[in-house]
């Protein structure tokens, strides 16, 4: 309990700051977002360990891309919170994920990754 309440606000605060870093401020379901995903990284890194690094990359930003789509149809058009709308970029989908900043997940998750061999028992 206590090591995936830990990855849970490491993942949480990590993403929070990511978005600070990148548009200048965050809401707070980005927390609970970030945590999710984190939790959800470390358990399927756990199970796939002996997979290329770059596999694992790509299966993380697929993670986290739909993580945020399932997000953003709850934040964003069942509760119209406008956290974040993508719709004015290229290859989204309902506005919710697109693309480019699919391509940045499975870039920022060769990093998440490698700490995670590091830090994490047999992830």
């Amino acid at each position: 309990m206590k090591k995936g309440s830990a990855l849970f606000i490491t993942g949480g605060g990590g993403y929070c700051l990511i978005e600070i870093l990148w548009r200048g401020y965050t809401h707070w379901s980005m927390f609970l977002l970030g945590g999710t995903c984190f939790l959800l990284l470390c358990f399927t890194f756990s199970r796939i360990y002996n997979y290329p690094l770059l596999l694992k990359a790509i299966i993380g930003g697929g993670i986290i891309t739909a993580a945020e789509f399932i997000t953003g149809l709850i934040v964003n058009i069942a509760l119209k919170w406008n956290v974040w709308d993508y719709s004015a970029s290229p290859f989204n989908l309902l506005g919710q994920i697109c693309l480019p900043y699919s391509v940045l997940w499975v870039l920022l998750c060769i990093p998440i990754a490698l700490l995670m061999k590091a830090f994490v028992k047999n992830v």
